[in-house]
C-alpha cells in the first residue's frame, strides 16, 4: 500500500495527532519524520488525555510499530520519560523503534537554545528553548552526534573534543556562561546509550520492506507549512522541514511511496510563537474563541502559552494545502464556531491598492490587512453528530465554502477532542 502523509497547512496545532491517532487503528507502522520535543500533539481517546512531544502518535494502536526517523531531533531523556508517562497512564506499553541514523539533541543545545533567546531579548524568535536551532545548525555543519557513533568510544571523545571547542568559544565570550567539561559531555553520551541500545534498529530497511510487502504506514509531521523554513514565514519558522516532501528523507523511504496527503486544517486560526498572521483577532473577542478551542482551550502542548487567535485565513490555507500537495484534508475544530451567530472569514489581502489572493513573501505579508467575507453562524452545539448530512445547514455550507476556497476536497470533520469525534464525507 502507498504512504499516507499526516501534515499541518498552517502555524502547527491544527490537530494532527488526532487524526493520526485514528488513521493508525488500521496502520501498520506510524512514523515521525522530522522535528523535535518543542511542539505537541493532544490526542484524546480511551485510555484518556495525552499530550505527545516526541513520540508517534500511533502508540495508543496495539498492532502498530511505530518508528522515530532520522529527520527528527532525537532528544532521550525526554523520549524515556515520555514513554514511562504514557504507560503510566494506563496505555499498553507501545511498539517503538529509533533509527539508527538519527541525531541526539543533547543538553547543550538547550543551554544554547537558552543563551540565545536572552541574547536576542526583545528580538527574540519565540523559541521554546527545545534546542531545536541549535540541533539542526550542528547537524548541517556536521558536527552532530548520530546515534550510532554511540558504540564506538575513539569517535565519540573526537567530536567530544571537537564540540566543546566549538560551544565554548560561543558559551564563554558571547553568552558569558560556564564551558562545557567534555568528561560530562561524554557521561551522558554514555547514559545515553545504555538508555537507546533497546530501541535501535535500520528503520530505513524494514520500512522498505513492509511497503514492499503491502504493509500500510502512516507518517506524522509536526508544525505546518507556515513554519516550513522554505516555504513559511521566515524567520520566524521552525528548522525543520514541515511539508509532506521531506517526510520520505525523514523517514527513510523512496519519495514515491507517498500517495495520501492528508493535510489538516483548522475551522478557524491559532499560532504559537511570532511571525506573521494576517487574520489575528484580539481583545475579549480573541479570548472567548481561544476559551472554547481544542478540548481545554487554545494552549500549547509543549509550552502551555496561550495560542494566538484568528478567524479562518482562505489566502494562507490555500497556500498551504497546495505545498503540502494535499490529496484531502481533515477539517478540525468546527464545534468550537457553534456560539457564533456570524463568522468572518478571511478571504483575501490588501496590499496597498492590491488584492492578494496568494499568499505573499514575509515582507509583503507584514504590510498586509484582512478582507472578511461574514458567513452565517449555526449558533449550537454540533459535538456528538457522526452523518455530514445531519449538521446544521449553516455549518454544511460553511465547511463547503472553505473547501471551495481552497481547491481540496475535505474528507473529514472532525466536531470534538475525541477519536470518536469524526465525520466523514
Amino acid at each position: 500500500m502507498p504512504v499516507t502523509a499526516i501534515v499541518g497547512a498552517n502555524w502547527g496545532d491544527e490537530g494532527k495527532g488526532k487524526i493520526t491517532d485514528l488513521l493508525a487503528q488500521n496502520a501498520d507502522y506510524v512514523v515521525r519524520f522530522q522535528g523535535g520535543a518543542n511542539a505537541g500533539h493532544t490526542i484524546i481517546n480511551q485510555y484518556g488525555r495525552f499530550s505527545l512531544h516526541l513520540l508517534p502518535s500511533g502508540i495508543f494502536s496495539a498492532r502498530t510499530t511505530n518508528i522515530i526517523g532520522s529527520g527528527v531531533a532525537f532528544d532521550v531523556r525526554k523520549f524515556v520519560t515520555e514513554i514511562k508517562s504514557v504507560i503510566e497512564g494506563g496505555v499498553p506499553e507501545p511498539k517503538i523503534l529509533v533509527s539508527d541514523r538519527v541525531q541526539l539533541l543533547m543538553p547543550y543545545h538547550i543551554l544554547q537554545d537558552t543563551y540565545e533567546e536572552e541574547r536576542l531579548a526583545g528580538k527574540a524568535y519565540g523559541s521554546t528553548k527545545s534546542g531545536i536551532a541549535p540541533f539542526y545548525q550542528d547537524k548541517y555543519a556536521k558536527t552532530g552526534i548520530q546515534v550510532n557513533e554511540l558504540f564506538d568510544d575513539s569517535i565519540l571523545k573526537d567530536k567530544v573534543a571537537n564540540i566543546c571547542t566549538l560551544k565554548n568559544v560561543l558559551f564563554t565570550h558571547l553568552y558569558h556562561k560556564d564551558p562545557l567539561d567534555p568528561e560530562e559531555v561524554l557521561a551522558t553520551l554514555h547514559e545515553y546509550r545504555d538508555l537507546i541500545a533497546p530501541y535501535l534498529a535500520d528503520t530505513s530497511a524494514i520500512l522498505t520492506h513492509a511497503l514492499k510487502e503491502g504493509k500500510r504506514v502512516l507518517v506524522e509531521g509536526q508544525l505546518g507549512t507556515l513554519k516550513d523554513p522554505d516555504m513559511g514565514i521566515y524567520p520566524m519558522v521552525t528548522s525543520s522541514y514541515t511539508t509532506a516532501a521531506f517526510a520520505a528523507v525523514g523517514a527513510g523511504f523512496p519519495p514515491y511511496e507517498i500517495k495520501d496527503i492528508v493535510t489538516v486544517v483548522k475551522a478557524y486560526s491559532s499560532a504559537v510563537g511570532g511571525g506573521e498572521f494576517v487574520s489575528e483577532i484580539f481583545g475579549d473577542e480573541a479570548e472567548e474563541l481561544r476559551r472554547r478551542g481544542g478540548d481545554k482551550g487554545e494552549y500549547g502542548a509543549t509550552t502551555g502559552r496561550p495560542r494566538r487567535i484568528g478567524w479562518f485565513d482562505c489566502v494562507a490555507s490555500r497556500y498551504g494545502v497546495r505545498v503540502q500537495g494535499a490529496t484531502e484534508v481533515a477539517l478540525t475544530i468546527l464545534d468550537a464556531l457553534g456560539y457564533l451567530k456570524e463568522i468572518p472569514v478571511c478571504v483575501g489581502y490588501q496590499y496597498g491598492d492590491e488584492v492578494l489572493r496568494d499568499f505573499p513573501t514575509t515582507p509583503v505579508l507584514k504590510k498586509c490587512k484582512p478582507i472578511y467575507k461574514t458567513l452565517p453562524g449555526w449558533n449550537c452545539d454540533i459535538r456528538g453528530i457522526r452523518k455530514y448530512e445531519d449538521l446544521p445547514e449553516n455549518a454544511r455550507a460553511y465547511v463547503e465554502f472553505i473547501e471551495k476556497e481552497i481547491g481540496v476536497r475535505i474528507s473529514m470533520v472532525s466536531n470534538g477532542p475525541g477519536r470518536e469525534d469524526i465525520i466523514y464525507r
